[in-house]
């Protein structure tokens, strides 16, 4: 599924099996980050304003490393999707007068 270069410079083929409810993926439209000394959390949240409840959808942890090489990665496709779609317009509230950004 991925290509990948060990330590030696090769080009080595990395097969990741995916399970079909994991590849269905998950709505989430807050994120909430903390973080200690030796990981990083993000945790995935689906807000519902209508009653107002919200749901952890997903959490994943992360080593300081792998945060900082997965915050480099999403900024250059967020820089790639403005290139081909235009600016994200950001606010700090969603149009529900939840604050979004944590």
């Amino acid at each position: 599924m991925n290509d990948e270069k060990n330590r030696n410079g090769k080009e080595i083929q990395v097969n990741i099996k995916v399970e079909e409810e994991i590849a269905e993926g998950v709505y989430s439209n807050l994120a909430k980050i903390s973080h200690g000394i030796d990981e990083f959390t993000l945790d995935f949240i689906y807000i519902n304003i209508d009653p107002p409840f919200g749901k952890l959808r997903s959490r994943i942890i992360l080593t300081p490393q792998h945060a900082k090489r997965l915050s480099i990665a999403l900024n250059q496709h967020i820089e790639k999707y403005e290139m081909n779609f235009g600016e994200i317009k950001i606010s700090q509230d969603g149009p529900d007068g939840f604050n979004y950004i944590q």
